[in-house]
Formats: C-alpha cells, structure tokens, sequence
C-alpha cells in the first residue's frame, strides 16, 4: 500500500467488487457518455429520475476515469438467458434499472430489436384474446424481417391456423385437463409401470 502511485489504488481488496447503488445504471451512464453527453451532473439528474437513490459524488467518481482514457470501460454484457427473461417480461413490470440495460442491449442489435417488438405484440395479442383480429398481421409482419428463427415459428403456426386463432381468441383453456394428465403421468411414474390399470384407476380415484 504505500507503494501506491493512486490514491485508487489503496481500494484493492475486499471492497473492490461489492455492489453498489450505481451498478445497474452504469450501462445507461456508458450509452449516454458514447452519444456525448459527458457532464456528471446532468447524467446524475437522469438516473435519478429512473430510480437512482445514490449521490451525485458517485456518478462524478465513477466518471473520472472516461475523461482521462481513450475510451470507456466496457461494462461487462448481460447473458443470453438474462436478455431473452427481460424480453419475456412484460414491459409494465420490468424494473427501470433492467429497462435501462435492455435499452442497451437493443440500440446496439436491430435484429433483436425488432424480435423483441415481435415478441411484445404476440404476448399482448396472446393475454388480451386478439388472435383472430390480429394473427394474421403479425405473422406477415414477422415474415417482413429478416428473422429466420421466428419465421420458423410462424410457418408452425400457420399449419394449424384455425387452431392456433381459436387458441389465441376464445376464453377457453385446455390446461385444467392438462393438469390432470400431467398427475395421472406422475402416479404411473410412482408404480414404475408394474402395476395394472386397476391398480391406477385406484390411485387416481383416492387421490
């Protein structure tokens, strides 16, 4: 320590890597000092208005070293499956913080963008029954990008279009009845498939 040529230097240890309030911003700080905007009190009053409850001496702090390198740190990118969980939550009940990051993620990959718009439109037309209204725009507008992962999809459900619009508009639920399936299958698990039908339909009944 007293060969120490910064003063940040002296924070090495057990304290370098604890989490901090400022760590789920520091994506949104990265994107904004990149469009230009390297002012610290003014990206400090941004993050506060989503969500930030921490001072402006951290965002200052954190932001000094971007003024004296080339480029800035790049933050460490969030994993495939913790994308695709922002993608599948609906954007009313995703945190601002995890908002921000996905803003990110998407300004720099429009394919993803544009799959995630896609992904949106379906869950909203699969949660408010819109499937016979609105089915066969998506699928043409999903077949419009270059996405051959979903166009996939599409074909699927196209060669059992009636079924999937009845599934996507009327109130109707099959998963009380799959539910049941899905106990009966675990019962006969049980039994390791050497008793009888008997001896199933007892179990069931008992259950």
């Amino acid at each position: 320590m007293a060969d120490a040529a910064r003063p940040e230097d002296l924070f090495q240890g057990q304290w370098q890597n604890r989490k901090t309030k400022l760590d789920d911003f520091k994506p949104y700080l990265h994107e904004r000092w990149a469009e230009g905007c390297t002012n610290a009190w003014t990206l400090w009053e941004e993050i506060k208005t989503h969500g930030y409850t921490g001072g402006y001496g951290a965002v200052r702090a954190y932001l000094q070293p971007f003024r004296t390198s080339p480029t800035a740190p790049a933050a460490r990118p969030p994993s495939p499956r913790t994308v695709t969980s922002w993608i599948l939550t609906h954007p009313d009940t995703l945190p601002e913080s995890e908002r921000l990051k996905l803003k990110v993620v998407l300004a720099g990959c429009p394919e993803l963008d544009a799959l995630t718009g896609h992904v949106r439109v379906f869950g909203k037309m699969l949660t408010q029954l819109q499937g016979d209204d609105h089915l066969p725009q998506w699928i043409n507008a999903v077949r419009a990008d270059d996405l051959p992962s979903l166009h996939t999809f599409a074909n699927g459900l196209e060669r059992d279009f009636a079924a999937v619009t009845a599934g996507l508009t009327l109130p109707w639920s099959s998963g009380v009845v799959e539910g049941h399936v899905n106990r009966i299958k675990m019962i006969k698990r049980q039994m390791y498939g050497r008793a009888g039908f008997d001896l199933l339909r007892k179990r069931v009944l008992l259950a």
